[in-house]
């Protein structure tokens, strides 16, 4: 008969493998959308380098992997139970968000569960709500940089061009976009790709009692993450991926630089710090700012409304969620 613990631990590993594929799934938008949209590259090659670059991301740095295992509850708070229920909620919400073709953060759903599952267990002290204000806040700041980095660069750029033929200026930025598309990707892997880094290390924590595995993340750990995560990207979520680089507004090769070159910025400085962003928001905050530049009108405020909507509702559904499959584990855990 298997240790009853190991099987728990086995199960999370298995539910971080789905994290990583349906953050793929939903956040593949972020890294190719505009690529595709600018029909730079065909949506095979985008796919590959977004695959690669987001497990090269995923690879580097383990600052947000930190911060998502040990910053969001109180050590006493992280057990098995709040995990599990954090990693449901995440799945079934971003499964269906990416079914209904909307961008939403992945991030920031598995924040709200784990809080929420947390406060199911033990309580509102459960949670470290320092944390949760300085993530709370990046829901804010990270796509207002987002849309004013677009804006900015995209102003810049039709100035510093205003003398260069448009067929010249395509086919510059159409090179220059296979750069910024993969480091978009790479900025995505290196935030985003420690999420599921941070979950099973949070399970072999519990599974050991032993706390020194954050100084010293198992190298499988990071490899099965980062390749659950590319895995996901590479299968993609067309219909998000649709949504972004074909219905918020008309893209081409510069407006794809511009959005991915400031996206990507903010992603990886946030990532230096630890801090858990949405690259969704960001890439999205992004198409929009660059849209904006020609007129207002230019963006389709109808669908950047759709998407807005359902980063907000992110929250409240993963956090229901997630105290619900507590409360549900609670139960099967006494009985």
């Amino acid at each position: 008969m298997p240790d009853s613990s190991l099987v728990v631990l086995i199960i999370i590993v298995f539910l971080a493998i789905g994290f990583g594929l349906v953050n793929g799934f939903n956040d593949a938008a972020n890294a190719i959308a505009t690529v595709i949209g600018t029909r730079v590259l065909s949506p095979r090659n985008a796919i590959l380098i977004a695959a690669i670059a987001n497990l090269a991301g995923a690879l580097t740095g383990l600052a947000v992997a930190k911060t998502i295992g040990k910053g969001i509850l109180i050590p006493d708070a992280i057990t098995n139970l709040t995990v599990i229920s954090a990693l449901g909620a995440v799945i079934v919400w971003g499964s269906i968000a990416t079914y209904l073709g909307l961008p939403v953060s992945i991030t920031h759903g598995f924040v709200a569960g784990l809080a929420a599952a947390g406060i199911a267990a033990a309580g509102t002290q459960a949670v470290i709500w320092s944390k949760i204000a300085q993530v709370g806040s990046s829901v804010a700041i990270a796509p207002i940089l987002g849309f004013i980095g677009g804006f900015t660069l995209m102003v810049l750029i039709l100035w510093l061009f205003r003398r260069v033929a448009p067929d010249r200026t395509r086919v510059i930025f159409g090179r220059l976009q296979w750069l910024t598309a993969a480091f978009m990707a790479y900025s995505h892997g290196k935030n985003d790709g420690q999420m599921p880094i941070g979950v099973i290390t949070m399970g072999m924590v519990v599974y050991t009692g032993n706390p020194g595995l954050w100084d010293n993340v198992p190298f499988w750990i990071i490899i099965v993450s980062a390749l659950s995560i590319s895995i996901g990207t590479a299968i993609g979520g067309w219909r998000v991926i649709k949504t972004l680089g074909m219905r918020v507004t008309l893209l081409r090769p510069v407006h794809g630089f511009a959005a991915e070159a400031s996206a990507a910025t903010v992603i990886e400085v946030a990532s230096h710090f630890g801090i858990p962003v949405s690259t969704t928001h960001c890439i999205s905050s992004s198409i929009m700012g660059v849209g904006a530049t020609r007129r207002l009108s230019a963006v389709r405020w109808g669908v950047a409304g759709n998407i807005v909507t359902a980063w907000i509702l992110t929250f409240p559904i993963c956090g229901a969620l997630g105290y619900a499959f507590a409360k549900l584990l609670q139960l099967f855990y006494s009985g």
